[in-house]
């Protein structure tokens, strides 16, 4: 997309999966699975299904363990588990598109219409576009960035946080009617909240 208005064209998608899990148990939270999918297949299902109409279907960066499923480039970190910035500067390196989603690997209830609202955001000048959930808090990894700017970003950020990187491209707020979007699976209950409601009931 060119300065001046909403993010036209496929979005490729740095999907962050590198995590430890701790919270869970320090099982692969990324590969443990929500209504017949894994977390991870949800999010990446998601890019392909918001690309769908596009000529270029995108490219899904998937940083972390190599998996079979789903189909994607998958990049690690240096040193594997070293965080969300060390896992951008991994992961960047390969976008293709103007613009890029950034998501988390657990994130069972996004969907396309997610992606659009955060795709239609931007204006004018924007660098980006991130949710803000019902406490007012920016959520980092569901957001889209100008593959440019986060570039040039991350080339002088010397630090570790996410915040002190993203926050100061002023990004366009976008708030969510709810919290679904953002809501990710990091204990036991985070994903039985989840099942509970993707799955349908049995019995």
């Amino acid at each position: 997309m060119a300065h001046g208005g909403r993010v036209d064209g496929p979005l490729d998608a740095i999907v962050l999966a590198g995590g430890a899990g701790s919270r869970m148990g320090g099982v692969d939270k990324p590969g443990l699975a929500v209504a017949g999918r894994t977390l991870l297949e949800r999010v990446t299902d998601a890019v392909r299904a918001h690309n769908a109409d596009a000529e270029d279907p995108g490219r899904i960066i998937v940083v972390g363990p190599p998996r079979e499923a789903p189909r994607a480039l998958y990049v690690r970190e240096d040193p594997p588990g070293s965080g969300p910035v060390a896992a951008l500067r991994a992961g960047l390196p390969h976008v293709r598109t103007p613009w890029f989603a950034l998501l988390a690997a657990d994130l069972p209830h996004l969907d396309t219409t997610h992606l659009a609202a955060l795709a239609d955001a931007p204006e004018g000048d924007d660098e980006g576009a991130v949710f803000v959930d019902s406490t007012g808090r920016e959520q980092w990894l569901t957001s889209v960035w100008r593959t440019d700017s986060l570039r040039a970003a991350l080339a002088d950020h010397r630090g570790r946080s996410l915040y002190g990187l993203l926050g100061p491209l002023g990004p366009r707020a976008v708030p969510l009617a709810d919290d679904l979007a953002v809501a990710d699976c990091d204990t036991p209950d985070d994903l039985a909240r989840a099942r509970r409601l993707l799955e349908p009931p049995t019995g």
